[in-house]
């Protein structure tokens, strides 16, 4: 006997969606039961057998997923109000995919949801890629080679964002600046490699006293500076006591030689310039103070605080 119209039309329909390199698959909207698969679907993940589109599409659901767009596909009248696109990796298969969802109307008038889903992993994963190396560049333009701490760059961009909001909230922020003593001596007489021995055990020193909060950086060369929000200026100088000590103490193991190192501080706090009724400093007005505390400390000596 031969096929009717509607019969033939069917089957035509069901042949083309069979051939699409994507997924399409029809849900009750209400029951979740899933009316429809296409061979994309079945392929990969079994035949529907009257079980609810959570149930085959997705694993370790015991219910509709919280992730349904179900919501989205309906209007306040319960008509459907037009098409939602988004992206979601699948909880089966681990590939991510453009979904196009669409509440229609099937053929025995409910309304049904139509997903048409295609694989985007590829592009998923050079965006991701992509953004791994952004993200890297970025870590390696603000980061200082040798020491691993910030560099310059990133103690500015950092520092102004820091006083930005110290300023907004009326809190103390201080900046400590350190360089090490005659350190030029230490290259001189032993090579640079020591130098850059002796300038990775200061930085960890430094970090390994400082609170996630604050901000430490390698300026160049033997000079280095912290920022501390929060903190006001005998708090600051307690931990300038503390890194002094540190470095005194804690001389650098290198080639079966231990290298001494001291180092030359200025302290000096946002506290400062707010008690003398002057506005709150930029970053640069703070290292221009603590930069002429330190070398107060050169002209005295070296080797202490100031």
């Amino acid at each position: 006997m031969p096929e009717s119209p509607q019969d033939t039309n069917q089957h035509a329909m069901t042949t083309i969606l069979d051939s699409l390199d994507a997924l399409v698959y029809v849900a009750d909207m209400d029951t979740h039961e899933l009316l429809f698969l296409n061979e994309y679907g079945r392929s990969k993940w079994g035949m529907p057998a009257g079980r609810r589109c959570w149930e085959v599409l997705q694993k370790n659901q015991q219910g509709p997923c919280a992730f349904c767009t179900n919501h989205h596909l309906r209007d306040a009248g319960g008509n459907s109000s037009g098409v939602h696109v988004w992206e979601f990796q699948n909880t089966v298969t681990g590939r991510w995919f453009q979904c196009r969802d669409q509440a229609i109307r099937w053929v025995d008038g409910r309304l049904v949801r139509l997903e048409i889903a295609t694989d985007i992993t590829d592009r998923k994963q050079t965006e991701q890629a992509l953004e791994e190396a952004r993200i890297k560049a970025q870590q390696l333009a603000d980061t200082d080679v040798l020491t691993h701490m910030n560099n310059r760059r990133a103690f500015f961009k950092l520092g102004e964002q820091l006083l930005l909001q110290a300023h907004r909230f009326g809190q103390p922020a201080c900046l400590i600046m350190f360089d090490l003593d005659f350190f030029k001596q230490i290259n001189d007489n032993h090579g640079h490699a020591a130098g850059d021995a002796v300038l990775v055990q200061i930085a960890q020193l430094c970090t390994s006293n400082i609170r996630d909060a604050d901000i430490a950086a390698r300026l160049g060369g033997e000079e280095f500076a912290i920022l501390l929000p929060q903190t006001d200026y005998p708090q600051a100088l307690n931990l300038a006591t503390r890194l002094h000590n540190a470095i005194a103490n804690n001389p650098t193991a290198f080639n079966g030689q231990q290298l001494p190192c001291t180092a030359s501080f200025g302290v000096t706090c946002t506290d400062h310039w707010v008690q003398a009724g002057n506005s709150m400093p930029v970053l640069d007005e703070l290292l221009n103070a603590a930069d002429q505390r330190l070398f107060s400390v050169k002209r005295n000596g070296r080797n202490g605080i100031a």
